[in-house]
């Protein structure tokens, strides 16, 4: 009897081994992640929030078991997340430089993925009521350096975004920005501010003014409207451009920039997953809707004779 409750003891504490290994298996399986569940952390840059908001819910709705978080902030906040374990991908206004890449490929023992996903434009935007809506690119150079002061010119931030370092590159070159210029708290103050100032002129993301499918957008179209800029591509001697997808597929507006994806994945996870997505039909027609430019796909029209 005692030599059966030996065997029975024996069988029982086996048994709960595997059971425990069993256990250990799925809280092992569980902490990877795949295209379609698990969770990620995503920092992204604040002036492409509406149409990275739009991306994240379509793909999730997708994938129910999947959660993107994603954390809207400044282009170089992005990058010192980049920095941490703890995100996965980050999704700014240019990629990385030589250096960059070496960097995180010696800290990672791979390099990054990274490329670009669309194109968007640094909108001007002007009050319903301001008298002047038409502006040359030295015009503009002016009113940022100080030496035209007849605007209230509002950016979206500090010299830590996209929008800042985008016009400090491509409008300022090299010049600084006059102490007059005002810091928003991010794009949506710039818009707010811009509707309620005639004398105002402000720098946005067109992902925050251009999408008419957008209720919050389309309200604020009775308080702004676009500054028409000089075009120097593609056009006629003194015309002029606002931004639009047309606008920026043939460079007739020249505040154009892109909009990269930077991923440090060396597997097949969810962030491959999100990237694969935003690449291909689905999510470059998401662009499309909010009214960027997509890198990767043409979804233009063609006429044809069917018989």
């Amino acid at each position: 009897m005692k030599k059966n409750n030996k065997v029975i003891g024996c069988m029982l504490f086996f048994a709960l081994l595997i059971i425990t290994a069993g256990c250990g298996d799925d809280n092992k399986k569980s902490a990877y992640d795949t295209p379609k569940q698990g969770t990620i952390n995503i920092s992204v840059d604040e002036s492409f929030e509406p149409v990275i908001s739009e991306q994240i819910k379509v793909y999730e709705s997708s994938y129910p078991e999947t959660k993107i978080i994603a954390s809207y902030k400044s282009e170089a906040d992005c990058f010192r997340d980049l920095g941490k374990d703890s995100t996965r991908m980050i999704i700014v206004a240019k990629g990385l430089t030589k250096e960059e890449k070496q960097l995180f490929t010696d800290k990672l023992s791979y390099a990054p993925n990274f490329d670009i996903l669309a194109y968007d434009a640094v909108s001007v935007i002007i009050n319903k009521d301001a008298k002047d809506s038409v502006f040359t690119l030295q015009q503009l150079q002016d009113m940022l350096s100080g030496k035209d002061s007849s605007k209230n010119v509002v950016v979206d931030g500090n010299n830590a975004t996209s929008t800042v370092r985008f016009l400090l590159d491509s409008v300022l070159r090299g010049k600084s920005f006059s102490s007059k210029v005002m810091a928003a708290n991010g794009s949506k103050s710039v818009v707010d501010y811009v509707s309620k100032n005639a004398d105002a002129i402000g720098f946005v993301g067109s992902s925050w003014v251009t999408n008419d499918q957008d209720p919050e957008q389309l309200a604020y179209r009775d308080k702004i409207r676009f500054a028409l800029l000089e075009c120097r591509r593609n056009c006629d001697s003194g015309s002029f451009a606002k931004p639009s997808q047309a606008t920026i597929t043939y460079g007739q507006y020249p505040l154009v920039r892109p909009l990269y994806y930077i991923l440090k994945e060396n597997s097949t996870g969810l962030g491959t997953g999100f990237t694969n997505y935003l690449n291909l039909e689905r999510g470059q027609l998401v662009f499309r809707r909010s009214f960027l430019v997509p890198a990767k796909m043409y979804f233009g029209l063609r006429k044809s004779n069917v018989e």
